[in-house]
């Protein structure tokens, strides 16, 4: 099969990796610039073109692709059978979308159409849910309202936002390169989704992880999880930073004040959150390294009384 292949992040380099190794013919792998990333500001290549390159495959890098008339004349010359994108970070215009002979799928990383937008991992985490898991579905001009093509699910449980992503990459390269043979063959019956049934899950701000400790010790540990590794979960401690990587929650009732430390020991920092108790277990102050709340107690004080945020 004739494949253009469109993403930019570490979650969209296991699909490539499975489109090559299956033997598929891949003209182009479309991708966002090279960018500064660090707080060196040095320029790097985006995951998907480091990647690219090692399988000897040929980049473009549009700044804006629906102005970019080169590279949409490079498509329609290129004539592939079929568009594969995860998570390439620009909107496809009509004139592209409408290029492939058997048209744009897209690898999303929800079960549409629950959590259609820019951060389905991390939304799925947030709102509790018992599992997730990854979309093949047909591109259209609306945000991720085509049909869908093939399903794959795995449980949460206790996942941060990184373990899933990393399982969704995966899940997603293997369901992608299952469904392609099926839809050229057609033998797939693609499925309307149920716009009734659909939620949003907008683009995560480093905001976004800062702690609020009216919240639930439940709410809180999901935004732990969720928000590992970017923007992580932040609160401050005497007016310093502190992050705070893994947490759990006690069964303990607590009546002290939103955001009071009630006890520190070797086994956590026990926070007033909500009417309950949330037990902080890895933490990092700035400038220093994530450690076990045991290791910091080792040569620092936290102070039972003090309040967070």
């Amino acid at each position: 099969m004739k494949i253009i292949y469109m993403g930019t992040p570490d979650f969209a380099v296991p699909a490539l990796e499975a489109l090559a190794e299956a033997g598929h013919e891949i003209g182009y792998v479309i991708t966002q610039p090279d960018a500064s990333r660090d707080r060196g500001k040095k320029v790097k290549m985006p995951p998907v073109k480091e990647k690219a390159l090692e399988l000897g495959l040929d980049v473009l890098q549009p700044e804006n692709i629906k102005k970019d008339e080169t590279c949409l004349t490079q498509i329609r010359q290129y004539a592939p059978d079929i568009i594969a994108v995860a998570a390439y970070g620009q909107i496809l215009p009509k004139a592209i979308l409408d290029i492939p002979r058997l048209g744009c799928v897209n690898i999303h990383g929800s079960l549409l159409p629950r959590f259609r937008g820019a951060a389905p991992i991390q939304r799925a985490i947030l709102e509790g849910d018992e599992e997730t898991g990854v979309t093949i579905m047909f591109m259209e001009e609306g945000l991720d309202t085509g049909a869908m093509l093939a399903k794959a699910s795995t449980p949460i449980d206790r996942k941060n936002g990184a373990m899933l992503h990393d399982e969704l990459a995966e899940l997603g390269a293997k369901l992608l390169t299952e469904t392609l043979p099926k839809l050229e063959a057609g033998i797939l019956e693609p499925e309307p989704q149920d716009d009734a049934r659909s939620t949003y899950a907008p683009m995560i701000s480093k905001k976004d992880g800062e702690i609020d400790f009216t919240k639930s010790p439940q709410q809180i540990e999901r935004l732990i999880r969720a928000f590992d590794p970017w923007p992580g979960a932040f609160t401050s401690y005497n007016g310093k930073l502190l992050k705070i990587w893994e947490a759990e929650v006690s069964p303990k009732a607590n009546k002290e004040p939103a955001g009071t430390i009630t006890k520190v020991s070797a086994d956590g920092i026990e926070i007033s959150a909500g009417g309950g108790t949330l037990v902080a277990k890895v933490i990092q102050l700035p400038g220093k390294k994530k450690v076990a709340v045991s290791d910091h107690l080792k040569g620092n004080r936290i102070e039972a009384g003090s309040v967070l945020g």
